[in-house]
């Protein structure tokens, strides 16, 4: 019997990249009785989420991200995006000199990188090597921006809105950069080896 490519492909449930020949997927449970594939380089990131590793014991966990914040529910209801760890991409002087779109993509910027899909994208850059990026706003009342984030194989586009109750979404992926509009690929950002997301601006 013959078993086709695409039966035996595996995508990771973190980063949604399909695994390359010989990547061996290692399965985590999100919830009880769920498995899901996750690829070496998200591993950490399952951890973090308080994914349980197929074959571990199921003692309950706490992601990371809850232990640190602490504090009341209160606190935590208005506490800000950024963690308190997180750096902006340009300084509060160098912000003064900057034009009104500068400081949108700037904010974006802040935005994608205090998220959890920042180290996904450092994840995915490690083995794909450095991507190009693009900050774009987007017309419409929302005030949203797109982060497009790509690679030969592979692209991911995320929805940037700092006044949402949900700040970072991931809007679209893909396989092939001709799928992109064009108003996408001026590239004007870069990622670094973190995943961070910075403008090409001159001034900072």
């Amino acid at each position: 019997m013959q078993i086709s490519s695409q039966a035996v492909a595996q995508t990771c449930a973190i980063c949604d990249r399909t695994l390359l020949t010989g990547e061996r997927a290692v399965r985590y449970a999100p919830q009880a009785g769920e498995f899901v594939d996750v690829c070496p380089l998200c591993q950490e990131i399952a951890v973090e989420y308080g994914w349980v590793k197929e074959g571990t014991p199921t003692t309950p966990t706490v992601p990371v991200q809850r232990r640190k914040r602490g504090g009341s529910w209160l606190s935590q209801l208005f506490a800000p995006v950024r963690s308190p760890t997180e750096e902006t991409v340009g300084s509060e002087p160098i912000l003064r000199r900057l034009s009104q779109p500068e400081l949108a993509m700037v904010e974006a910027a802040d935005v994608f990188n205090a998220s959890d899909y920042r180290r996904t994208i450092g994840g995915v850059a490690k083995s794909l090597g450095e991507p190009r990026a693009s900050i774009l706003q987007l017309s419409g009342v929302n005030q949203e921006l797109a982060i497009t984030i790509a690679w030969d194989i592979t692209w991911y586009q995320y929805r940037v809105s700092a006044e949402s109750a949900q700040p970072v979404r991931l809007e679209a992926r893909g396989h092939e950069l001709g799928d992109l509009d064009a108003l996408f690929k001026n590239w004007n950002a870069r990622v670094d080896t973190e995943g961070r997301v910075v403008p090409d601006i001159a001034r900072i």
